[in-house]
């Protein structure tokens, strides 16, 4: 049983613990009423959501930039919806999205209840491609900050999911192993192939429920992790 030799259990946040999707809505609602009261938040977001998914792909295999990262996902949205913004606006409205952002705290359902119950048991991390700034700040507002021993982040790995070293840097800093350790995360790719290939269980939270092999170990609500631990 996995449960049997598992010690530590390292969480993505974005897309696993933190409604990204719910909270992103609401800071650019925030932007868009402010400044751009003609734009429809939820005809953009709908719009922004898949170009801000294709952009940190790119992101992750170092074809952009942390601030190329920032400005293009918003370009290519207002471009996508053929209104007409200078780079200058973009630029600043890039920054006043990071800064609300993580003002709001939507979890996923049943994740507070789900570090409840494992925090007694397991040691508990955060494996993050995200900015560390902003993700400590999530952390901190949705008040889950408390569960987690270690907070590992690609600017401190020097290198971002699936890269097996960020994985490697989590462990080390979690004074335990790869054998004693389950990575839990959104993205096929980044969270569950890389921890795989580095040698580390993994369980994907398949909350859309997409298909994939059943060699995949996954959940499609955070409460079923109480099923397995």
């Amino acid at each position: 049983m996995l449960q049997e030799k598992i010690t530590d259990i390292f969480f993505d946040l974005d897309h696993t613990l933190w409604d990204f999707d719910r909270n992103s809505e609401l800071a650019f609602d925030r932007i868009f009423r402010e400044n751009h009261p003609q734009i429809d938040t939820k005809q953009f977001v709908e719009i922004y959501a898949p170009i801000n998914q294709a952009c940190w792909k790119l992101y992750q295999v170092d074809k952009i930039s942390h601030d190329e990262l920032r400005y293009k996902r918003l370009k290519d949205s207002f471009d996508a919806l053929s209104y007409s913004i200078s780079d200058d606006v973009i630029y600043q409205m890039a920054v006043d999205y990071i800064t609300f952002l993580p003002e709001n705290n939507i979890l996923f359902d049943g994740a507070i209840e789900v570090l409840e119950y494992l925090n007694p048991n397991y040691k508990l991390h955060i494996i993050t491609n995200g900015f560390a700034e902003v993700q400590y700040k999530k952390l901190k507002n949705a008040g889950i900050a408390e569960y987690f021993i270690s907070v590992t982040n690609s600017e401190m790995a020097g290198v971002k999911k699936p890269h097996p070293t960020i994985f490697e840097y989590a462990v080390k800093a979690a004074k335990t192993s790869k054998e004693k350790s389950v990575m839990i995360g959104d993205c096929i790719d980044a969270d569950v192939r890389g921890a795989l290939e580095y040698g580390m269980e993994a369980i994907y939270f398949n909350e859309t429920k997409k298909e994939v092999s059943n060699e995949i170990k996954q959940i499609n609500q955070l409460i079923e992790l109480k099923n397995i631990f």
